[in-house]
């Protein structure tokens, strides 16, 4: 199965929970996933995350829709490889130091190098 790349390029709730699902879920049926997010798609990886304090997120729970905490916990047990871009944080003004455990700091050229031949889906 060939690898996927998902490239979050915004900061609103709902694409980022959609690049967490679909991570999840790509990785869930073994595929070699990394999530790439730049810009404000960067705030998905602070820790704590504010997205994570968005009022849709109770709404998520009462629906039995997981929320981007147990998504991003689930896409860290399923290896999911989590890059924040460089360029993207520091258009920001994000500090690395910020970032969640386990989130590397790198460029385009490091996310298309992992995900060689495979699709890239962008949300």
């Amino acid at each position: 199965m060939s690898a996927l790349g998902v490239l979050l390029i915004s900061g609103g709730h709902e694409r980022a929970h959609y690049a967490l699902m679909t991570a999840a879920a790509a990785a869930a049926i073994g595929r070699r996933v990394t999530l790439f997010a730049t810009n404000a798609g960067c705030r998905l990886f602070l820790e704590p995350t504010p997205l994570r304090e968005d009022p849709r997120e109770a709404a998520l729970r009462a629906a039995g829709v997981a929320t981007l905490a147990e998504l991003s916990e689930a896409a860290a047990a399923l290896g999911v490889r989590r890059i924040a871009c460089e360029a993207g944080l520091r258009v920001e003004g994000l500090s690395a130091a910020a970032l969640a455990p386990g989130v590397e700091v790198a460029g385009l050229v490091t996310f298309l190098a992992a995900t060689g031949e495979g699709p890239v889906v962008t949300l």
